[in-house]
């Protein structure tokens, strides 16, 4: 696009110059012509309409294409701070989540599985969206797109698990300083990337499998 517009400006810019040349090359060669008309006498001077219609046209083209290109960006802009938004309040949120559970756990009172269930659901949500923008992926490992089976003896046992995954997850160095990332630290960023790949998705299928165990336990309580 932006080579495309850097030649629209060239021949707008070339065929103004060619216009003003041809202007004042009209007098000179006039002047040089020894059968010609004195000066005023003979029909006015002809100018091209079309010729100038174009040249507006271009310029007016010009302007167009800036205005759009100016529109787009400030659209850009505006979806990467609703993403930024995004992405903050479903980190946030999260940790706030896994607090609930591990203090309902630690208080070791009975599991409220209809609850449980909504958190699992909120969990799942919220790191599914981030997946959106972080686009997780594990290099040489399976895609398992079925969530665990988790077991009503399991749960306490799962829901710990949910809680270190999300420790784990919202500490990775990735992304905790990701602007204060220097050269000599790239290997070890590309590690902590795949681990919070790894962690992220485990943290979305953990929570499917919590929630869909949840709602049949929820029924018997």
């Amino acid at each position: 696009m932006s080579c495309r517009v850097v030649s629209l400006n060239n021949l707008a810019g070339f065929l103004v110059v060619l216009v003003f040349g041809a202007t004042l090359a009209s007098p000179i060669f006039a002047q040089g012509t020894p059968a010609g008309p004195p000066p005023g006498a003979g029909p006015p001077a002809n100018k091209n309409i079309n010729f100038e219609d174009r040249i507006r046209q271009v310029k007016e083209s010009r302007l167009r294409t800036a205005e759009m290109e100016a529109a787009s960006e400030t659209d850009n802009q505006k979806h990467v701070q609703a993403a930024i938004v995004n992405m903050k309040e479903d980190f946030t949120r999260i940790q706030v989540l896994r607090n609930d559970i591990a203090r309902n756990l630690v208080a070791r009172k009975p599991l409220d599985y209809k609850l449980v269930s909504e958190q699992a659901a909120e969990v799942n949500k919220r790191a599914s969206r981030l997946n959106v923008y972080m686009l997780a992926r594990v290099p040489d490992e399976k895609e398992q797109n079925d969530p665990p089976e988790v077991k009503s003896e399991e749960m306490i046992g799962s829901l710990v698990k949910l809680c270190k995954l999300i420790d784990s997850f919202t500490e990775n160095p990735t992304l905790k300083n990701a602007n204060t990332l220097e050269a000599n630290d790239i290997e070890k960023a590309k590690a902590d990337k795949i681990k919070a790949d790894r962690d992220l998705l485990a943290i979305i299928k953990l929570s499917s499998g919590i929630r869909k165990k949840s709602e049949s336990l929820s029924g018997s309580q």
